[in-house]
């Protein structure tokens, strides 16, 4: 992102930041929510922030402070995301839940490090490995890229006893950081990587790949570490060439398993609704009981239903000041975690949570299942 774009939307928040510091202490603590909620990855996204801030304020509100959310769209793109990061800014919110995806948290992170007063952002789904390094105000409470990556390669040697695979990664941040954490983690295990393809685009021809794959004929496996609808460019084109190996991936590949050529395909996961905790069984019966349309929540859903509710938490005891919020956020480490819905929530000093577990889930009649358990 350039100075000039970061200067323009902070400059245009400083009016609004000033008079937000006029409100008086005892009006609503203000809380940013900023994703693509028009995206049907992202809308369960809001769902989640409302139903907790509604729960939050049913009971008490903070320190009998009502609860309100502001809400911003940034449609999954990293310019509208930095304009909704300097209008959050400048709005008189204590901290903010967002963004969604790695690209948009990258680009919106120097707003909300800059200027004289910054503000928290804790990303529900931001992967990422950069995200790491995205300032002092940026945390989020999801596991890294490398995590995932990690947790595949895991389950290929250890569980699936395959050796020799071909990897198609997307060439952004995302399937750059999962491709490097799984052939390094695979190859250290004793596997081989046989090939690792490259691609650009939502609907790649993957088909020179495919080709090559099918007449080497060693491959047991492939790994796409990119998005739902590349991997289903895979599958078919696959499957127009009768190759029938196992498809596995990261969690990019949310909503992959509603397609029939899915069936038996891999994919890690950060939060599962079938995970059978208490804690997770009263979360998912509240939100069929808000939402009965909405089917299952998925992890962003879940994330950020943690990340107001942690929120909400550490400013009954710190305070609703910016400063104040993010050093009792920083504190919520291994010592004084947060036990939530996705599961212990405890920070390390880059604001990651290196302790989080990732699930591998199979697909089984359109539908995904802890894997080992079907």
């Amino acid at each position: 992102m350039g100075k000039s774009l970061f200067r323009r939307a902070l400059g245009a928040s400083a009016l609004a930041l000033t008079l937000a510091g006029c409100a008086a202490s005892d009006g609503p603590v203000k809380i940013g929510i900023a994703g693509p909620f028009t995206d049907p990855v992202g809308r369960p996204m809001l769902l989640a922030a409302q139903m907790a801030v509604a729960e939050i304020n049913a009971a008490g509100g903070i320190n009998g402070r009502p609860v309100e959310l502001v809400a911003h769209d940034d449609f999954g793109e990293p310019d509208s995301a930095v304009s909704v990061a300097g209008r959050l800014y400048g709005e008189g919110v204590s901290a903010v839940v967002g963004h969604l995806w790695s690209g948009t948290t990258l680009a919106a992170a120097p707003i909300y490090n800059g200027g004289t007063d910054p503000v928290v952002a804790v990303s529900p789904s931001s992967s990422s490995p950069d995200v790491s390094d995205a300032g002092d105000y940026i945390f989020r409470v999801c596991p890294s890229d490398n995590a995932h990556g990690r947790a595949l390669a895991g389950w290929v040697r250890n569980s699936l006893k395959l050796d020799r695979g071909t990897v198609f990664y997307l060439n952004d941040s995302y399937g750059r950081g999962v491709r490097q954490t799984f052939v390094s983690e695979f190859e250290r295990m004793g596997g081989s990587v046989l090939a690792v393809n490259p691609y650009r685009g939502s609907e790649p021809d993957l088909s020179p790949y495919v080709d090559r794959l099918a007449r080497d004929g060693r491959s047991q496996f492939m790994v796409m570490a990119g998005n739902r609808g590349e991997a289903e460019a895979l599958l078919q084109q696959s499957a127009a060439r009768s190759v029938k190996l196992p498809l596995l991936g990261g969690d990019g590949l949310e909503g992959l398993e509603t397609s029939p050529l899915a069936e038996g395909s891999y994919q890690t996961a950060a939060y599962l609704p079938s995970v059978e905790t208490e804690a997770n069984r009263r979360f998912v019966q509240a939100w069929h009981a808000r939402y009965p349309d909405a089917g299952m929540p998925n992890q962003p859903a879940a994330a950020t239903y943690d990340a107001v509710n942690l929120l909400a938490d550490v400013m009954k005891d710190a305070g609703t000041g910016r400063a104040e919020v993010r050093d009792a956020l920083a504190a919520r480490d291994a010592r004084r975690p947060f036990d939530g819905v996705t599961g212990r929530i405890a920070f390390d000093s880059l604001g990651d949570v290196p302790s989080r577990q990732v699930y591998i889930a199979v697909v089984r009649d359109r539908a995904l299942r802890l894997a080992g358990q079907q």
